[in-house]
């Protein structure tokens, strides 16, 4: 019987967290992103949604032909919670909690498959994709902690040219979230990102094998 192999993925602001769980999932692993299922859980007709609106009113909601799927404008709410720390704290009350019950469901399958193949040729890996695995709680459920990093410098470069921030406003994102040394202080394998793909995925494949070797 084999049991599942679990990495908690995370990483600061463009340091290329998709791009290694990209790298991953090409090697095999099933993958879940704490920030995909936050915007599921937020579309219109679902509890979160509901819970939002109502605590926040609808003026953060988009016009759109059908009054009852008006979307939430992520940049209107953002506006109200990312500078107080009591609407934010709102917020993610309703939202944490619908969002670690449905990774935690997600998990419990990928238990229940590894535990249906008796002697998989390789070992049965998921990947929890979260910025705040650390402070969520999520080391508990997790095998390793990987930690993505990279040069400053290169976060300023992608924030700048994939998401047409200026020189300033990528600074300001990099500065709001904890130092880098600071999350890489908690992994357990460190990825370095700063330089090329074809060197991140040297780094990820080596990891990948040891992986198979030492946990079948």
């Amino acid at each position: 019987m084999s049991d599942l192999y679990v990495i908690g993925l995370t990483g600061n602001i463009a340091c290329g967290k998709s791009t290694v769980v990209a790298m991953l999932r090409d090697l095999g692993a099933q993958t879940i992103d704490a920030d995909q299922i936050t915007h599921a859980l937020q579309q219109p007709g679902t509890a979160v949604y509901r819970q939002i609106i109502e605590t926040f009113g609808e003026a953060i909601l988009d016009p759109a032909t059908d009054p009852a799927q008006r979307p939430i404008n992520r940049r209107k709410l953002g506006a109200i919670v990312f500078n107080n720390t009591e609407q934010l704290r709102r917020l993610e009350a309703i939202v944490h909690p619908a969002v670690r019950a449905a990774m935690l469901a997600w998990l419990h399958e990928r238990r229940n498959e590894a535990a249906q193949h008796p002697n998989p040729a390789t070992v049965s890996v998921a990947v929890i994709d979260a910025v705040k695995l650390l402070e969520g709680g999520w080391r508990q459920y997790c095998n390793a902690v990987w930690v993505i990093i990279c040069d400053e410098a290169q976060q300023v470069a992608r924030l700048t040219t994939t998401r047409g921030m200026s020189t300033a406003e990528a600074m300001q994102r990099i500065r709001a979230q904890p130092p880098q040394a600071t999350r890489a202080a908690q992994g357990d394998v460190i990825i370095d990102n700063s330089g090329t793909l074809a060197a991140t995925r040297e780094q990820v494949a080596a990891t990948w094998q040891r992986i198979q070797q030492h946990h079948k």
